[in-house]
């Protein structure tokens, strides 16, 4: 186990020691699955706004599969990619309801298996619905990943296989969903704030315009 990737995990639960997931899903698997397809290229804050009222519609997997067409559409409209995303969510559930009783799956290959998952939110899925760890390779963690020294390349394939090893399995949720504020606070895309940045000790970016 990397001992860098220890202290930097280390330094970042100290930092934000009540870091959650920025989806208000209660802890639901159905509705931080929902959550988790909805926010592809969209804020947490716009879907958590518009999902409690979806759920009132669409309480189960079950009732989101029997929607009509242009049903789940109005409710998400906001979140842009609103077609595809309503299109996704329904053939999912469908498959939710036919192949897995009505249950999100916990393994890799059936959640990547359902229609509008990738790896991303798998992993998001499997670290904090299952408790099976994930690294959730979004923008800022890969950008800070980099950064620090941890990750080679800027993709996200590149960075979930080389921090898999480095993180401890219970830790990668709380790792990602901390990365996520840090890239926030301090690691931000332009003008990150290495003068007062927290973890400078351990960053291997001393210009921080990679």
């Amino acid at each position: 186990m990397n001992n860098k990737a220890l202290k930097i995990t280390e330094a970042l639960y100290a930092l934000y020691p009540d870091a959650v997931c920025g989806l208000h899903a209660g802890g639901d698997p159905y509705k931080l699955f929902v959550m988790a397809v909805l926010s592809a290229q969209c804020t947490d804050e716009r879907v958590n706004a518009v999902s409690a009222e979806l759920f009132k519609r669409f309480p189960t997997p079950l009732s989101m599969a029997e929607s009509k067409e242009g049903e789940i559409e109005k409710y998400i409209y906001t979140v842009g990619l609103y077609n595809s995303k309503a299109k996704a969510l329904r053939e999912a559930c469908k498959r939710i309801t036919e192949v897995y009783g009505g249950e999100i799956p916990s393994e890799m290959e059936d959640l990547l298996s359902l229609r509008g998952v990738g790896r991303k939110v798998a992993n998001l899925l499997r670290g904090d619905i299952f408790g099976l760890g994930g690294i959730v390779a979004d923008t800022h963690c890969i950008r800070i990943s980099v950064r620090l020294g941890l990750c080679t390349k800027k993709d996200p394939v590149t960075v979930e296989r080389e921090l898999t090893p480095l993180i401890p399995a219970e830790k990668q949720s709380g790792f990602c969903h901390r990365i996520v504020m840090f890239g926030r606070e301090y690691c931000t895309a332009r003008n990150p704030s290495c003068h007062i940045c927290p973890l400078a000790e351990y960053c291997d970016s001393h210009s921080c315009n990679n």
